[in-house]
């Protein structure tokens, strides 16, 4: 028994956790989703991941994402997160992609290749590209929809998109998967009411929300737990 995982095997079994170590994911961001979703799957003995991001960790992401330390600022993003899932379980084989998902560049992703594709990206355009062409290819996709203006975790739930509430990206993302006539789209949202607060605009024009760890890294364990639990059917 490997015993870096032998507590976990102890839960779920050798032949589940020898069928989560062949799995292949990728994973569409490393912010403060996406990063806790990539320590989970390592730390639930997944080896062959992809993660794709053209970030860098700034100051501004210490609050709440696991990679932003004062150590790692100004560097990539998918760079520091391979060093360290690579530090937890030294047989994981991790490519790192140092790039935006973008509809203009969605044909470099072959997601046909993949047991399943986790999107935790922020823009509306790359997220339905992501959703669509997962479903083109007949491969299981979990979307993360709003992390931010909220603090209850325990108002996060899994759904499939067309159930959310309070969520304003879920609206809009529902209304263009309407239009393409795509259903069945399972996502983890909050159900907190956003709170209303005006930050400043950051560097690109936009407006960021506020935000604190709780909700994103919560957000990131439990999309890790249902795509690890729809991976071996447990």
């Amino acid at each position: 028994m490997d015993k870096k995982f032998s507590r976990l095997e102890a839960l779920i079994g050798k032949e589940n956790l020898d069928k989560l170590k062949s799995k292949k994911v990728i994973v569409f961001g490393v912010g403060g989703v996406g990063g806790f979703v990539i320590e989970s799957l390592v730390r639930s003995g997944l080896e062959d991941i992809t993660i794709v991001d053209n970030d860098v960790v700034d100051e501004s992401n210490i609050n709440r994402q696991i990679i932003a330390t004062s150590d790692s600022l100004g560097k990539s993003k998918v760079e520091i997160m391979k060093e360290r899932a690579i530090s937890i379980n030294t047989n994981a084989q991790i490519t790192a992609i140092q790039k935006f998902y973008l509809p203009e560049n969605e044909m470099e992703f072959d997601l046909s290749k993949y047991d399943y594709v986790i999107d935790c990206v922020d823009t509306v355009s790359a997220k339905l590209s992501i959703i669509c062409r997962s479903k083109e290819a007949n491969v299981p996709v979990i979307s993360a929809l709003g992390a931010g203006n909220k603090l209850d975790p325990t108002k996060l739930k899994v759904s499939d998109i067309s159930k959310t509430e309070y969520d304003p990206l879920a609206k809009v993302i529902r209304r263009e998967l309407r239009k393409r006539n795509i259903k069945d789209v399972k996502v983890v949202y909050s159900s907190e009411s956003p709170i209303n607060i005006v930050v400043d605009e950051n560097e690109y024009g936009r407006h960021s929300p506020a935000s604190a760890i709780f909700v994103p890294a919560c957000m990131g364990i439990l999309i890790a737990k249902t795509v690890i639990d729809d991976l071996i059917n447990f």
